[in-house]
């Protein structure tokens, strides 16, 4: 089979073990059934801005032109820092998007990946922003009306958890051993301070995410289609949102939103 088109990150469905799902132009890849056989993908040059469509010859922030990278309300700081959004104040680069995505409920969580993480998505993001990084334990730590809070609890935990993700670590599926996640939100709870607990989630359900993986990679070799135009081999699994091949080559498939490749199998 072969499709092509300007590609967006996978398509996740929380299942046992995840469904994932390549949107290619006007088409749709299930990837899951790729596993365990040999796919290939061309890269001949070309990168589409996914937010106004036009040619770029750099995609900035997994995706955007130089332009949207400068005024699209997906670009803003606020994505990468939650605590920077004023939307509660009026004061956004799209009032109407900001109602949409900064405005609305969001979660702030702990996962694990390697360690254990705390983090902030929107209350409609959950369990995907699990997912695409590579998450195999979570659990809801408080609720919050909008993005700003959410960003205030999220900066006060990070004294006492990290904010990123080693991918490295988490490809190699070297996740954290003896962690009971409704331990630590009780402990986050006591050190919360008063005016921030009332936003405490009562949910102490935790989330496990398995991914349709036959073999991790030993030693991770990241691989870019701005380095290598053609990428091939056995697809021997996915997860977050990298493909996992069979000599270790591993492929962020959201750092390359909007690149145009053709896509065998």
């Amino acid at each position: 089979m072969q499709y092509e088109g300007n590609i967006n990150k996978m398509r996740a469905e929380q299942a046992n073990p995840v469904k994932y799902f390549l949107p290619i132009g006007e088409n749709e890849i299930e990837m899951n059934q790729l596993i365990g056989k040999k796919i290939k993908m061309n890269f001949a040059g070309q990168i589409n801005c996914i937010k106004c469509g036009k040619k770029t010859k750099t995609s900035f922030h997994q995706g955007f032109c130089f332009n949207c990278l400068q005024t699209a309300p997906e670009a803003s700081e606020s994505v990468i820092r939650p605590e920077l959004s004023k939307s509660q104040f009026g004061i956004a680069r799209d009032l109407e998007w900001a109602k949409k995505h900064d405005l609305a409920d969001h979660i702030v969580y702990l996962a694990v990946s390697s360690e254990i993480k705390v983090g902030v998505t929107r209350f409609s993001q959950i369990p995907t922003r699990w997912i695409d990084q590579g998450a195999s334990f979570a659990i809801k730590l408080a609720t919050t009306p909008n993005r700003h809070i959410a960003g205030v609890i999220e900066v006060f935990l990070k004294n006492y958890f990290t904010d990123k993700t080693n991918w490295r670590t988490m490809l190699k599926n070297e996740v954290a051993e003896n962690v009971n996640l409704q331990e630590e939100k009780q402990k986050v709870i006591h050190l919360l301070p008063t005016e921030l607990r009332k936003y405490i989630n009562p949910d102490s359900n935790t989330t496990i995410i398995e991914y349709p993986v036959q073999q991790f990679p030993q030693k991770v070799k990241s691989v870019g289609f701005d380095k290598i135009p053609t990428i091939e081999g056995v697809l021997k699994g996915i997860k977050g949102q990298y493909l996992i091949f069979e000599n270790d080559d591993v492929l962020n498939m959201r750092k390359h939103n909007g690149y145009f490749l053709q896509f065998l199998y």
